[in-house]
C-alpha cells in the first residue's frame, strides 16, 4: 500500500527520484521510485544503524552482487545498489500487486487451482536463486507478491549481510519471521542456513497459503518456535499430493527435505501436456509455465558477482546435509511425468493398489547426461579408493575398508555394519547398481535406500536368499522373499535394484529375481548406502566373521536409462565430457580431492561464454538473461570418483596473483601448488570449485584453477 512520504524522508537517493513509501520491514524502510527513464521501482533503505558499519557495507555489496545474478524466472529482479552511499540503498523491480498474506486475509485460503499455482511460481523462484547461489533466508507470504495474477519472490539474499554482520542482533535473534524458520535457525550454536531452510520456509508459506494459518501456530513466537522444533506440523485443510509434498518440505531435518529443483520438477509433473478432463486440476498459466521450464533448464549457472563461477549455494552439514534430490512427491506427481512415481493413476488414493508390470532395465555401462534435462543426482564410483564413500569404523560390530576389490565390509558377532556413502538423498525412479561378493557362507550383503529419519528400507543378498524388508519406528516388515543360490562366497555378481513407483525389481546377472511393492508413502526419498551382516547357516561356521564386497556402484534416475544414450538430443549439440575414457581436458567442479588415496570427486561441467550458454539453450538475448556474462556454467549432476596419478600436476593462480594467472580464452592458474596446498587453495570449500582437469584413461593427472578476471 503506497502512502505518502514522511517529514524527514529523503526525497532522492542517487538517480531514482523517490515517489511514496511503500512499507518498513526489518532491513529499513521501501520507496516507490522512479528512475531516470522513468520506469517506476521500488527503492529499499538501509537503517542507519547498519549505515555505519563497514563489515555491513562489504556484506551488503558482495550480497548485492551476487543477487543481481538471479535470473527473472518469479522473482522482482535487483536492479542496482549503493553500499557506499551515506544512506545505503538497494533498487528492484516494482511489481504493483497484492502480497500472498493480503490476498488470504481478504479471500481467504486459496484454492486447489490457485494454490497449485503459487505452490510452482515460489519453488520456481527458489530454484532460480539457489542456482545463482543466493539464499533467501527470509521467505514468508509478505514476501511473495501477485503480478497479473503470477507470483513474484521478493527481498532475496540480501537478509545474509544482516544476518551474519549486525552488532545490533543479539544472539537471540536473527532475521526472519519465527513462524517460516527452518528448526536449524534456532540452533545458536550451528548458524550455517542452507537452502533447506528455504524449502522449509516454503512449506509453511503454501500451507498458509492453503489453509490460512501458519503449520505451526500458537499463542507466541517462543511458542511456535518450540512447535517447530518438536512437534509435527498442523496440515489440516490441505489434501491430495501438495499436502504430502509440503510435509516432506517441513521435515525436521535439512537432509530430508527436496531441494527447489525437486520441488519445481514434481509439482510441474502434476501438470503434464494437454488441458485434462473436467473437474480435474486447472492449467497453469503459459508465462508461469514458461517461467518453470525455464528455470528447470537454465537455473544452474552460478556467479559470485565478479565474473567468476561461484558453484552450487553450499550443502548444509557432514552427514546431515541438505538432500539435493531429497524428498520426492506423492502419487499423482509421479506418474504424470514418470520422474518420482508412487501409486497407480486407476486409484492414487488407494495404498492396495497393486504396482503395474515392470520390465526390469539393468543398469549398463553409464553414459553422460544431457545437458539441460532434469535430473536427479547421478553417483559413480568404482568404490576402490575412498571418494564418495568412506571408511569407517564400527567398534565391535565391524568395519568398512578398502583395497583393490572394492569396498570390503565386515561385520562381526552377529552383527552388522553401515558403511556411509553419499550425503546426498535420492528420490523418484532410480537404479542402484553394484558388484557383490560375499565373502563366507554367514555372509549377507545389504543395501539401505530411501533411508531417511528412523525408517528405511533394506535390500538383503544372502547365500540362500533375497529380500526387500522396510524398517520403521517400531517393526520390520518383510516385503518380499525368495530363495535363491546366486551368491555362493566367493562370487563376484552383478546387481541392480530398481524402484519405478511403488514397484522395486532386483536383477541379479541381468534377470529379475525378486519384485516387491514398498509401502511406506513417507519414504520417497532418503540415502543410499551399503553394508554386512550375519545371518544363521546350517553351512556356517559359527567361528567365521561375515564379510562381503561392494564394487562399480552407480545410483541414477531410471528416466536416464534412455535420455542419456541420445546425444542427439542435447541442446546445440552440447555434450558432457566424458573423463572416465581416453585422454580428456574439460573443466569439472571439484568436491573433494583425497591426495592420499589418490582420488578425486568431480562434476563434469560446460564451460560456456553467456552467448554461447544463450545460443546453446535459445534463449533470447536481454538484460536479465546470462547472455552477456562472461561465463556461464551448467553442471551435469553427475558425481564421479576417479582415481589420480602419483603426483599429478596441480596448479592455482595462488590467491589472483598476477603471475600465477594464463592467459587466453580460458583463464588457469599457472603456479605449481602442493596437494595440501591445492586441497585448501582450491578444493577445500563445499561450492565446488571449477578446475580445468585432465585425464589419461580415466585417471587424473593434472588440475588447474580456473581463474576469471
Amino acid at each position: 500500500m503506497k502512502t505518502p512520504l514522511r517529514p524527514g524522508d529523503p526525497s532522492a537517493l542517487g538517480d531514482y527520484q523517490l515517489i511514496a513509501r511503500l512499507g518498513e520491514g526489518g532491513m529499513g524502510s521501501v520507496f516507490l521510485g522512479r528512475g531516470p527513464g522513468g520506469r517506476l521501482v521500488a527503492v529499499k533503505v538501509v537503517k542507519p544503524e547498519y549505515a555505519h558499519e563497514d563489515e555491513f557495507r562489504l556484506r551488503f555489496r558482495s550480497e548485492v552482487k551476487r543477487a543481481r545474478q538471479v535470473p527473472p524466472f518469479c522473482t522482482a529482479a535487483v536492479l542496482d545498489a549503493d553500499p557506499g552511499h551515506p544512506t545505503p540503498y538497494l533498487v528492484v523491480e516494482y511489481v504493483d500487486g497484492p502480497s500472498l498474506d493480503e490476498v488470504v486475509e481478504r479471500e481467504g485460503p486459496l484454492t486447489d487451482g490457485q494454490l497449485h499455482g503459487v505452490a510452482i511460481g515460489v519453488a520456481t523462484a527458489l530454484t532460480a536463486i539457489h542456482g545463482a547461489g543466493v539464499i533467501h533466508r527470509d521467505l514468508k507470504p509478505r514476501n511473495v507478491l501477485f503480478s497479473l495474477g503470477t507470483p513474484k519472490v521478493i527481498d532475496f539474499g540480501i537478509a545474509r549481510a544482516l544476518e551474519v554482520t549486525s552488532q545490533h542482533t543479539r544472539p537471540d535473534q536473527m532475521v526472519g519471521t519465527v513462524a517460516y524458520m527452518a528448526p536449524e535457525r534456532f540452533d545458536g550454536e550451528h548458524r550455517d542456513i542452507t537452502p533447506a531452510a528455504d524449502v522449509f520456509a516454503w512449506g509453511a508459506v503454501i500451507a498458509y497459503a492453503g489453509t490460512g494459518h501458519t503449520p505451526f501456530r500458537a499463542d507466541s513466537p517462543v511458542a511456535t518456535a518450540a512447535r517447530i522444533l518438536t512437534q509435527p506440523p498442523n496440515l489440516s485443510g490441505l489434501t491430495g499430493p501438495l499436502r504430502d509434498l509440503v510435509a516432506l518440505a517441513l521435515a525436521k531435518e535439512p537432509a530430508e527435505r527436496p531441494s527447489a529443483h525437486e520441488l519445481l520438477s514434481l509439482l510441474l509433473a502434476d501438470q503434464p501436456g494437454p488441458p485434462p478432463p473436467a473437474g480435474h486440476r486447472p492449467v497453469l498459466q503459459p508465462a508461469l509455465r514458461e517461467a518453470a521450464e525455464a528455470a528447470q533448464s537454465t537455473g544452474r549457472y552460478h556467479s559470485d558477482g565478479f565474473g567468476r563461477p561461484a558453484g552450487p549455494v553450499p550443502p548444509g552439514p557432514p552427514r546431515r546435509r541438505r538432500v539435493r534430490v531429497a524428498a520426492a512427491a506423492t502419487a499423482a506427481f509421479a506418474l504424470a511425468a514418470a520422474s518420482a512415481g508412487w501409486f497407480l493413476t486407476s486409484a492414487p488414493d488407494d495404498p492396495r493398489a497393486a504396482p503395474p508390470p515392470v520390465a526390469s532395465a539393468p543398469v549398463a555401462q553409464p553414459t553422460m547426461p544431457t545437458p539441460g534435462a532434469v535430473r536427479g543426482p547421478w553417483v559413480v564410483d568404482a568404490l576402490d579408493r575412498p571418494g564418495q564413500w568412506r571408511s569407517s569404523r564400527s567398534g565391535g560390530a565391524g568395519n568398512c575398508a578398502f583395497d583393490d576389490r572394492g569396498l570390503v565390509m565386515t561385520a562381526t558377532d552377529f552383527l552388522s555394519v553401515d558403511c556411509p556413502g553419499p550425503d546426498e538423498g535420492f528420490a523418484g525412479d532410480q537404479a542402484i547398481a553394484a558388484d557383490v561378493t560375499l565373502g563366507t557362507p554367514r555372509s549377507c550383503a545389504t543395501v539401505r535406500f530411501r533411508a531417511a529419519g528412523e525408517s528405511t528400507y533394506w535390500l538383503d543378498l544372502c547365500p540362500e536368499i533375497v529380500r526387500i524388508r522396510h524398517e520403521g519406528r517400531i517393526r520390520i516388515t518383510n516385503l518380499g522373499e525368495t530363495a535363491s543360490r546366486l551368491f555362493p562366497p566367493g562370487q563376484r555378481r552383478r546387481v541392480v535394484l530398481t524402484l519405478r513407483g511403488a514397484a522395486a525389481d532386483v536383477t541379479v546377472g541381468g534377470a529379475v529375481v525378486l519384485r516387491a511393492r514398498l509401502t511406506d508413502p513417507s519414504l520417497l526419498a532418503g540415502r543410499v548406502s551399503f553394508g554386512a551382516a550375519t545371518v544363521d547357516s546350517d553351512a556356517a561356521d559359527d567361528n567365521e566373521v561375515a564379510w562381503a564386497v561392494v564394487a562399480a556402484a552407480e545410483i541414477r534416475p531410471v528416466e536416464d536409462l534412455s535420455a542419456a544414450a541420445a546425444p542427439s538430443a542435447a541442446p546445440g549439440g552440447l555434450a558432457f565430457t566424458d573423463v572416465r575414457r581416453g585422454r580428456t581436458r574439460s573443466v569439472v567442479r571439484v568436491h573433494a580431492y583425497h591426495p592420499k588415496a589418490r582420488s578425486v570427486v568431480v562434476e563434469p561441467t560446460l564451460f560456456l561464454t553467456g552467448d554461447q550458454y544463450c545460443a546453446a539453450f535459445g534463449l533470447e538475448p536481454s538484460p536479465e538473461a546470462p547472455c552477456e556474462r562472461a561465463w556461464v556454467t551448467e553442471d551435469s549432476r553427475m558425481i564421479v570418483t576417479l582415481p589420480t596419478t602419483a603426483n599429478p600436476r596441480l596448479t592455482t593462480t595462488s590467491a589472483n596473483s598476477a603471475p600465477c594467472v594464463g592467459s587466453g580464452a580460458l583463464v588457469l592458474g599457472t603456479c605449481r601448488a602442493s596437494a595440501k596446498d591445492f586441497v585448501m587453495h582450491v578444493a577445500g570449500g563445499e561450492d565446488g570449485a571449477l578446475v580445468e582437469l585432465t585425464t589419461d584413461n580415466g585417471s587424473v593427472t593434472g588440475m588447474a584453477e580456473v581463474y576469471t578476471p
